[in-house]
């Protein structure tokens, strides 16, 4: 498949971060790129569906070549009560039940579906591959379960982003770091021995990209080769910053501020992209300090 043959895209969730920075690149590359929003459509570059009750507009979106599915409660937005916790599996759930029943039924070219390194849990020091098997903690168990309902598209070709910390000054986790070490207050979270698998919003869409014209299926995690410690990633970025980064944060008050989702801030996730590496994708940023030294100055 090459790229004159993709001339429609759909994308779900294309208002987030990564959608909203994968529709500009795509359209800059001349697609044409329809957005599925939950209302009625009210321009030509929308199509109408409903996650909750299943619904989408079969007819607008017959047409596509390829499928991108991002929409998801965002799992750092809110603090981990039960009720929160619930939100983040159904939406993640109806949301791919819905349109890979939609998928499997129109036939595009290619789906491809968000998830998250979140899949393989807890990995200390040990570094994982989309080899290794799911780990057992509450993420794990969404994305196993995000993953399965993604299948239902079959036999329809079907991709599964597992993302890691997607860097962008704009918004998401570096967005909310900036103004602290920005007022010299910024420093490791918890001891700072916990790895942290990223990769920028950049690398993010090129790799989305390169996957649509690729012949591969299954898996991908989207993260650099280079995963760093929160110790060498505050200390970058303190460098970066030309700040110091003298005020650490103490895991409990981690657990006191954030809940349940301090374990995805204290826990350990070495992840290396197996998939992508083998394939030739070439990295813009594949370091962390080069990386963040363009971020924290835009």
């Amino acid at each position: 498949m090459t790229p004159k043959n993709i001339q429609r895209i759909a994308i779900t969730g294309a208002s987030g971060l990564i959608g909203t920075a994968l529709t500009g690149h795509l359209k800059a590359e001349g697609h044409t790129v329809q957005k599925l929003v939950r209302r009625k459509a009210l321009a030509p570059d929308e199509i109408s569906w409903d996650p909750i009750k299943g619904e989408v507009d079969l007819d607008s979106l017959a047409n596509v070549d390829v499928i991108i599915h991002l929409a998801g409660a965002g799992v750092g937005d809110k603090r981990w009560n039960q009720k929160y916790r619930e939100e983040i599996l159904n939406s993640r759930l109806l949301g791919t039940t819905t349109i890979a029943n939609a998928v499997q039924q129109i036939k595009p070219q290619k789906f491809i579906s968000a998830s998250a390194i979140g899949f393989y849990g807890e990995t200390g020091n040990r570094a994982v591959s989309e080899k290794d098997r799911a780990g057992d903690d509450f993420l794990a168990t969404v994305c196993r379960e995000w993953e399965a309902a993604a299948d239902i598209a079959t036999p329809v070709p079907t991709i599964k982003l597992r993302t890691g910390l997607v860097l962008d000054s704009t918004g998401g986790a570096l967005a909310r770091m900036l103004p602290l070490f920005n007022f010299g207050v910024g420093g490791r979270l918890g001891n700072g021995k916990q790895w942290w698998s990223w990769i920028t919003i950049k690398d993010q869409v090129r790799a989305i990209d390169f996957l649509m014209h690729s012949d591969i299926t299954g898996p991908v995690n989207l993260t650099t080769p280079n995963p760093v410690t929160n110790n060498e990633f505050t200390a970058a970025l303190a460098r970066a910053m030309k700040r110091p980064a003298l005020f650490p944060v103490p895991g409990f008050v981690l657990k006191a501020a954030l809940g349940g989702f301090s374990t995805e801030v204290l826990g350990s996730k070495k992840i290396m992209p197996e998939v992508l590496t083998n394939a030739g994708f070439n990295f813009e940023f594949p370091s962390i300090f080069p990386a963040l030294s363009i971020l924290a100055n835009q």
